[in-house]
């Protein structure tokens, strides 16, 4: 799912406006200039939301020249221009207390592809909020809902310093651990998998269409996530790899997908589950035509009720938008249809006819003019 439009404002960070966390991060190097300190250490010094947003800082110093940056894990320590600005830059002003209804907007959140993800209520405050909590107290969570609701895009502007592992019926157990590569000599180099990198740097690793995976693989990543949270990998000399503070794991599910299994034991290692669902308000808020939303509400009831298999969600929506501003609102309607599995497509069009009122076929290249 992708709700986003181009960036144009910055993220917050824990609910305070931006640059918060910069200026505490700043100061808290500056007060250790002979320390090279891990990202945990920071986050756990200053009592931060998350270590995602503590990263997410270090890595605009670092880019400033304001720290140096090494990896395995990661690790920043102050420069004397760091030294220096921070010497100079102004404490934070106090927040001003918001007026009337403006109180209640959600602020937009800058993902890693510069694309914004608007954050949507969840137990008393926001989706993005939530996860950066459950991360602290090293809560696992599985979000599911049909493909295209949000769930990647909701994960990445959660946590910055994401890693992914896009899960199918083909996924191996070296997919999450690592395996050897040939080098350009004819030798051979281990390189470590997502699950290891995200373990030693203290990163979040988010296991999309984790049910699409085999159990038998899935279940790498159990002792990484209970109370061991200590794994080997048995190809490469069983190396034993412990997890550093801030790593965390995340899944997403697909259910009604084909090959999609969640099974017990899955489901009983991630103690919060959450519905991720269309946001209507939302897919109007970003310029998706009135008539388009609407059908897109009927075709879900009836999903929900049985009726059909397939209804678009916010992604197949942008993608109407998309297309609709580039080739016309017919061919957007047209695409649509055509987006549909053939043994949904007529309740689609069926739908798709009563708010457009047109007369509606999938995309087909015709006769030559």
């Amino acid at each position: 799912m992708d709700p986003t439009t181009p960036a144009t404002t910055p993220s917050t960070t824990g609910g305070r406006r931006p640059g918060y966390l910069y200026h505490k991060v700043a100061a808290h190097l500056a007060a250790h200039p002979d320390q090279m300190l891990t990202v945990g250490e920071i986050t756990k010094a200053l009592s931060a939301p998350s270590t995602g947003a503590v990263f997410e800082a270090l890595k605009k110093m670092a880019a400033a020249g304001y720290a140096t940056h090494q990896t395995g894990p990661h690790r920043f320590q102050i420069t004397q221009a760091g030294i220096d600005a921070a010497g100079t830059m102004p404490p934070p002003a106090p927040r001003a207390p918001r007026q009337g209804r403006r109180a209640g907007r959600r602020q937009p959140v800058t993902r890693p592809n510069g694309d914004l993800y608007f954050p949507r209520k969840l137990a008393g405050a926001t989706d993005v909020d939530v996860l950066r909590r459950l991360r602290d107290k090293r809560i696992p969570v599985l979000l599911y809902g049909p493909p295209g609701t949000g769930k990647t895009a909701l994960v990445e502007a959660a946590f910055p310093d994401l890693l992914t592992v896009a899960g199918t019926g083909d996924t191996v157990v070296e997919d999450f651990l690592g395996n050897f590569i040939p080098l350009p000599d004819g030798g051979f180099e281990f390189v470590y998998g997502p699950l290891v990198v995200a373990m030693r740097e203290g990163r979040a690793l988010l296991v999309d269409d984790a049910t699409l995976i085999p159990p038998k693989v899935l279940a790498v990543l159990y002792p990484a996530m209970d109370g061991r949270r200590v794994i080997t990998i048995p190809g490469y000399r069983n190396e034993r790899v412990e997890a550093a503070d801030g790593f965390y794991v995340i899944a997403g599910h697909n259910p009604g997908v084909h090959g999609a299994v969640l099974t017990e034991a899955l489901a009983s290692r991630f103690d919060v589950h959450i519905e991720v669902t269309t946001d209507w308000d939302l897919a109007r808020h970003l310029g998706v035509p009135r008539p388009a939303v609407e059908a897109a509400i009927t075709l879900n009831a009836d999903l929900a009720a049985g009726r059909v298999g397939w209804a678009p969600q916010l992604r197949e929506l942008l993608g109407f938008t998309r297309v609709s501003k580039t080739l016309g609102p017919a061919a957007a309607v047209a695409n649509l249809v055509g987006r549909a599995p053939a043994e949904d497509r007529e309740h689609v069009l069926a739908a798709l006819r009563a708010r457009f009122g047109t007369d509606i076929t999938p995309l087909t290249l015709g006769k030559q003019r």
